[in-house]
């Protein structure tokens, strides 16, 4: 299956959805929901580059010989902190607030460098769509990191906010490298839909989709509905994600003057 959808709400703890090591539609990482009551501790040491964003709440973070609290209130209005740790680095983190969530991520990489912790000022953040097409597919994008500023990272991480009734990922696209879709909707009994090539998958509050075999990925959600969406991707070896392969027929809704008829 593409879409993961949870039987319960996620317990305290770390809540596995995908894994490095799956047979089938395997995206090469590790991916789960950390969720924490206030006080509880975490702590964390493999041989893993890990990247823990938060998604909701308050909590401290310990890691080499550096602290730091960081809070979120809502991962519709604000942008994340994420932080990014190589293999084999220790972190400690404990939570200031009941049900704080991270998602967690995953991956091998051999390469060394730097933890960093990022901010929510150095996310960037941008309207995308906007001002094309009666703004039908205007949303927030947020990169965190990618191949940009991160070439060493075996990992690109970001989020989108999409309005209701309005679509993203769009124009369709693909890439070689898989990717991971995290879903939350405000209100939670929200939904929306997923694209996979010839397919279409509902997508409702914490599900989670994988894109693996080049499949185009456009989304959209319902009239009433907030949709956000973690997208983390894995860079394939000597082949690093930059820039997706758009469908070439799709490409004229991105034109400032784009229009199906004169007056519309």
């Amino acid at each position: 299956m593409y879409r993961i959808r949870p039987t319960k709400e996620f317990d305290y703890g770390y809540n596995s959805i995908t894994t490095i090591d799956e047979k089938e539609k395997n995206t090469m990482m590790d991916f789960g929901i950390l969720k924490m009551k206030v006080n509880q501790v975490e702590t964390d040491f493999e041989d893993k580059e890990r990247a823990y964003l938060l998604i909701e709440g308050e909590a401290k973070l310990e890691w080499e010989e550096n602290s730091c609290v960081i809070k979120r209130d809502s991962c519709f209005d604000d942008s994340p902190w994420v932080l990014h740790l190589p293999a084999d680095v220790e972190v400690k983190i404990t939570a200031l607030k009941d049900d704080t969530e991270f998602a967690v991520t995953k991956t091998f990489n051999e390469r060394k460098f730097d933890s960093r912790l990022y901010t929510p000022e150095e996310c960037a953040s941008e309207q995308r769509g906007k001002g094309t097409m009666k703004e039908t597919s205007t949303r927030i994008v947020r990169t965190v990191f990618d191949y940009s500023n991160a070439d060493y990272s075996n990992l690109v991480v970001g989020e989108v906010i999409d309005y209701p009734g309005k679509w993203s990922s769009y124009p369709p696209h693909h890439h070689p490298q898989p990717e991971i879709y995290y879903y939350r909707f405000y209100p939670e009994n929200g939904y929306g839909f997923c694209q996979l090539g010839e397919d279409v998958v509902m997508v409702k509050h914490n599900d989670t989709v994988k894109v693996v075999d080049e499949l185009s990925h456009p989304q959209t959600t319902a009239p009433g509905y907030a949709m956000y969406y973690l997208w983390v991707i894995r860079h394939v070896d000597g082949d690093p994600y930059i820039t997706p392969t758009f469908e070439p027929e799709h490409l004229w809704v991105t034109k400032e003057d784009a229009k199906i008829w004169p007056d519309y």
